[in-house]
């Protein structure tokens, strides 16, 4: 039995918290989308993109594709741990191209709503963290198709890249909730203005989702930081670092 594990590359066995936390994170997430459709639609008027309503599109996007999704992809190497590693990656890259898809969506339906009312454009410091955001995630997915999908990139640059690609990674993840947080802020002193600070019902949903989103990010990053959760190496990737090893440094495998 042991053989034919090691031939198949074996399963890797999951640590007993981690579907625990995976399971918490996803409902915290789909509670905090859940809660920013309903403060939307109960004190924003709901969604269109024909009229006043289509500014509420930016908010909705923005928390689908650059909080949820993009925690959701980030942990894509924690929940599959017994997939090839070209499959992890395949659906990795999906998830963040389908956040960059959807935040672009709602970009669009920002600057469209601006320029319809005659507003002025970025002029914000969440419009400039936004912005420079959203620019800086595009930047990050293309590198990563570089490095990790397309194949041309040798070994030895996915290795000396990857540290970064994930620094910045987790990184950016931190600075779209905290943008995030700050459009929720921006929006409540613009809508309630003075009765901001009379307990407002929409203040106090608007807040409690704030709440939720910094709840979210901490165990998304609770999760990727625990060194024992990391996706260990299967049997091929192993080898491979094996063979990058001895061309590089000149061991054979067998050495230690």
């Amino acid at each position: 039995v042991k053989s034919r594990m090691e031939a198949t590359g074996g399963l890797v066995s999951t640590p007993k918290a981690l579907p625990y936390f995976v399971a918490l994170s996803q409902i915290l997430g789909l509670t905090v989308v859940a809660v920013t459709g309903a403060w939307l639609g109960l004190y924003r008027g709901g969604l269109a993109w024909e009229s006043s309503l289509q500014f509420n599109v930016h908010p909705l996007c923005m928390v689908i594709g650059m909080v949820f999704l993009q925690g959701d992809a980030l942990l894509v190497y924690r929940v599959f741990r017994n997939e090839t590693k070209r499959t992890t990656k395949i659906l990795h890259g999906l998830l963040h191209i389908f956040a960059l898809i959807i935040a672009l969506v709602g970009l669009v339906a920002v600057f469209d709503y601006h320029s319809k009312m005659n507003y002025a454009d970025l002029y914000s410091l969440h419009s400039w963290c936004g912005l420079l955001i959203f620019i800086l995630y595009f930047a990050q997915w293309l590198l990563g198709f570089s490095f990790f999908l397309f194949p041309g990139a040798s070994f030895s640059l996915r290795n000396q890249y990857r540290p970064q690609h994930i620094f910045f990674g987790a990184t950016l993840f931190v600075l779209s909730v905290g943008t995030t947080l700050l459009g929720i802020k921006e929006a409540l002193l613009l809508g309630l203005s003075k009765k901001y600070s009379m307990f407002q019902p929409e203040g106090i949903l608007a807040n409690v989702l704030g709440l939720l989103l910094i709840c979210f990010a901490v165990v998304v990053l609770y999760i990727l930081t625990r060194e024992g959760w990391v996706r260990p190496p299967r049997a091929e990737e192993q080898a491979l670092s094996m063979d990058f090893k001895t061309l590089t440094e000149g061991d054979s495998p067998g050495s230690q």
